[in-house]
């Protein structure tokens, strides 16, 4: 008779548990744009942590909050214990300054760290150059410019379209900028190289949110 085991999946407070550190966003997009963002600056630098590796071995979760109602999430996770690192994006005032506030109580907080962007967002971060190598399309954008949108009224052009951008409905601009905003941080995160890193952030963001997060991981 064969006999078999149930080997149960670890449950919620298990992976908590095993968790080094906590990576707190505003949704799923920045999640994948610091995966591949955060390897291809390991690759040249083995100091700066392989966040996509670090999660696979339960080092790190990620939580994406949804970007609303963040004075919320300040302290949700305080019971825990567990260092936590908040990425939030800049936007535009007067959300900028609700967010600054957020960050200051989180930073007030032992273990924990919260930095705004000094973009409006991560896609900000992204080299046109690289959104041409991975989309044949053209864009200009600065540090405050909503980059989904941009992207998204040029991909809709450079298709065959049965009218003008300004003409589509809300909801339609909605749904083809959140499929931009998808392709932005996965896709073409994965096309930018340490040149174009370097080039989009001269004050070496990127690389201090890294460093910070693998120096809360190795503080406990």
């Amino acid at each position: 008779m064969t006999e078999f085991h149930n080997h149960k999946p670890p449950d919620d407070q298990a992976l908590i548990d095993r968790a080094r550190v906590l990576v707190i966003v505003e949704g799923t997009n920045d999640i994948e744009f610091l995966r591949r963002i955060s390897l291809t600056l390991h690759v040249i630098s083995s100091d700066l942590p392989n966040l996509a590796e670090m999660e696979q071995q339960g080092q790190l979760i990620f939580v994406p909050f949804g970007g609303n109602n963040l004075p919320s999430w300040t302290h949700r996770f305080a019971a825990l214990g567990k260092p936590e690192f908040f990425l939030l994006d800049h936007e535009v005032s007067p959300e900028t300054e609700s967010r600054q506030e957020a960050a200051e109580i989180i930073n007030q907080r032992p273990g924990c760290r919260a930095i705004v962007t000094r973009k409006r967002s991560l896609e900000n971060y992204l080299h046109p150059d690289a959104i041409r190598d991975a989309g044949q399309i053209d864009v200009v954008f600065d540090d405050f410019d909503p980059v989904g949108t941009i992207v998204a009224k040029k991909l809709y052009e450079s298709g065959i379209a049965d009218g003008p951008w300004e003409v589509l409905s809300r909801r339609s601009k909605s749904r083809l900028t959140s499929r931009a905003k998808r392709w932005l941080n996965t896709t073409v995160a994965s096309q930018m190289t340490a040149e174009f890193i370097e080039q989009r952030d001269p004050h070496g963001e990127i690389f201090s949110w890294l460093t910070t997060i693998r120096q809360l991981a190795h503080s406990v």
